[in-house]
């Protein structure tokens, strides 16, 4: 057997080790992230030795010529980003292996007989590794779960939150010790809080929702002014640093949504039970209590623990009939909050914030997780109703950190911030609006705020435009945790952190935990804080690829069903192998092959004009332009979709439906 070219490589001389964390990206390639190294370390295939993306790894340094991007080769995996996988049993006398369907995991994970009862040859598995030390050519696994084959898309959901590294199984020690958690309310625990039992309360939330995490409050004072508490589920009451709870929460750090479930950072018992906000029960907060006038003005806030009674459940359908009605359960205070955060939102937008209301899309599916229709979903009043009143809360919190940070520059806290533009990326993002009608003043971070905010009110409603906020959206930093404060650009806001969410993010319980610190003048910082916040980024970044991904597959199996029919659609991203389309009335995404273009003519890649043109015919597929398509192939196991342009002028062209080729991916 010839021996593989990149093995080369290893004749290079090793200038040191490194340790970081490792990124895969498609072509195969890793890069290996080093805090006090500007740039990624390039990690070739050959050179992965079995680790995978989220694995933080030891790195040998590759001696490099100048100008050259340092290479290095992984020597050892530190910590395994993901310990679940899925796969095939191949059953042995004594002993079994488990073969991952996950191509980038190279090593059959052995299994031990006393592991083997109740399972056959060829099942399909949920296997967790418990045992790779060193020594060990292949890891050894315990059988969790045999997967039916009932349900493909069940099996698939479940793979995608493996590869993004989120078990799907809490461990045994989290579980027993949420087992033991207690809702019973002491007069100990009560003495030490703020009891608001009496005023009006109540929860807004999606009509599916199980975790209620955060409660609003209402009454009129003396004086004319409102008094607005924002009450968010006391999760740091319950999960306590080191513990085997706080330990799986802050390895997973945020929960997971998609299409047909959610994975929650926390067992159910406590977001579902414990926790949950939910009516007519007695419930443990941290809250924020406002006092505003009719201006809506904020005029004091009081922050600290309390003790709530949510007197009735809302969902945003129910809030926004009233709004639109003025009719309904407590009409008067619903429809009072809604002008107040109306007036709120309104002077955020002034002060700088940027208004990037993207739509929501959601499929409605039948009892075996089949979509059958899809919903578009848009920001209504009711849902800024409760945006507003969260987004108050969290700047005010994080306001109040960092005045005690200014007497206590030693306490780090973990904030929420967004980076001003790219100019670079901005000037042609400003060039291509400019085609549709859009002037952008990129003189000032105020200029391309107010900017955007034009461009959003003028496009709205035209599909053809939507194509700009996307594109927009790209063209901006990613919003992630840190300790080091530069305020939040898309807001508007010189502090925000996230307070308000804990039973579904762990950078929440992390500011709960400090804030409470604070207020009771006991400050106990938090050990290794900014790498817990970099984590918690890493862990929202796979989150969001996971939902992607499980959004993508249901666009898929969704379209299945309309193989051989057309749809208008608008072409959102453009390549030189390509382009992608997606349908108008169903908002999903397809290619169109380049070398299917080739019956009608050879069309040429301009990066510039986000655009492929016709060499003869000058005919244009450009990102905005509405096109109508074919679905031709509906590739699950991919989670893609194939398009294939109608031309309008027609043509001899048959389209080939259900056709399976090698397509890019985006």
């Amino acid at each position: 057997m010839k021996r593989p070219k990149p093995k080369k490589i290893e004749k290079k001389r090793s200038t040191g080790l490194v340790k970081g964390k490792l990124d895969i990206a498609k072509n195969g390639f890793g890069y290996v992230s080093v805090s006090d190294r500007p740039i990624d370390i390039l990690i070739k295939r050959d050179s992965l030795r079995g680790a995978m993306s989220g694995d933080e790894v030891e790195v040998s340094i590759l001696e490099s010529r100048p100008g050259k991007r340092i290479e290095g080769i992984i020597t050892r995996v530190l910590k395994r980003s993901q310990l679940e996988f899925i796969g095939t049993l191949q059953l042995n006398k004594g002993f079994a292996f488990v073969v991952p369907d996950n191509q980038q995991f190279t090593k059959d994970i052995y299994i031990d007989e006393k592991d083997c009862s109740g399972v056959t040859d060829g099942d399909r598995v949920l296997v967790r590794i418990i045992d790779w030390s060193e020594r060990m050519k292949n890891p050894q696994g315990k059988i969790i779960e045999v997967l039916t084959a009932s349900r493909t898309n069940d099996l698939a959901m479940k793979e995608i939150l493996l590869q993004a590294g989120f078990p799907l199984q809490f461990s045994e020690e989290a579980l027993n010790e949420s087992r033991t958690l207690s809702g019973i309310i002491t007069a100990d625990e009560l003495a030490k809080r703020k009891d608001l039992r009496q005023l009006l309360t109540f929860t807004i939330d999606p009509f599916d929702a199980r975790d209620f995490d955060d409660a609003i409050s209402f009454q009129q004072l003396q004086n004319g002014h409102y008094e607005i508490g924002v009450h968010i589920a006391d999760v740091s009451h319950f999960v306590k640093p080191g513990t085997a709870l706080d330990k799986e929460a802050q390895h997973r750090a945020t929960s997971v949504y998609l299409p047909d479930r959610v994975l929650p950072m926390l067992p159910e018992t406590i977001s579902n039970e414990l926790c949950s906000l939910r009516p007519h029960e007695d419930k443990l907060t941290f809250s924020v209590l406002f006092e505003i006038n009719d201006e809506a003005k904020v005029m004091s806030h009081w922050i600290g623990k309390t003790i709530i009674h949510s007197d009735r459940r809302f969902t945003y359908e129910d809030v926004q009939e009233i709004i639109e009605t003025g009719k309904g359960d407590h009409q008067e205070v619903i429809l009072c909050l809604h002008r107040i955060t109306q007036i709120i939102r309104k002077q955020k937008f002034e002060e700088g914030a940027i208004n990037f209301a993207s739509e929501e899309v959601r499929f409605i599916l039948d009892e075996n997780g089949v979509p059958i229709d899809v919903m578009v979903k848009q920001s209504k009043a009711s849902h800024q109703l409760i945006e507003e009143l969260m987004l108050l809360a969290n700047r005010t919190v994080s306001e109040y950190a960092a005045g005690i940070r200014k007497n206590k520059k030693s306490i780090p806290f973990p904030y929420r911030v967004h980076d001003t533009p790219d100019i670079d990326k901005l000037k042609s993002f400003a060039a291509f609006a400019a085609r549709y009608g859009h002037t952008f003043d990129l003189s000032s971070p105020e200029g391309i705020a107010s900017s955007f905010n034009r461009m959003i009110i003028k496009s709205a409603n035209d599909p053809a435009q939507e194509i700009l906020h996307t594109l927009g959206i790209r063209t901006m930093a990613k919003a992630h945790y840190t300790t080091e404060n530069i305020g939040h650009y898309g807001l508007g806001f010189e502090y925000y952190s996230h307070f308000t969410s804990p039973i579904r993010r762990y950078p929440d319980v992390l500011c709960h935990r400090l804030l409470f610190s604070m207020l009771e003048k006991e400050i106990q910082p938090i050990p290794q804080l900014e790498e817990l916040c970099v984590h918690c980024s890493e862990r929202e970044r796979k989150a969001m690829e996971a939902e992607r991904e499980g959004n993508k597959y249901k666009q898929v199996e969704f379209m299945s069903k309309f193989l051989g029919d057309e749809f208008e659609a608008v072409i959102s991203g453009v390549s030189a192998y390509g382009f992608w389309a997606q349908t108008i009335q169903h908002k999903c995404e397809g290619f169109v092959s380049a070398q299917d273009l080739l019956e009608w003519d050879e069309f040429k890649f301009s990066e510039s004009d986000y655009a492929l043109v016709g060499r003869n015919s000058k005919v244009t597929f450009q990102m905005g332009n509405v096109v109508t398509i074919c679905v031709v192939s509906a590739n699950l196991s991919r989670r893609q979709l194939d398009y294939a342009w109608v031309n309008p002028k027609g043509g001899k062209k048959k389209i080939p439906v259900k056709r399976q080729g090698n397509r890019k991916k985006r």
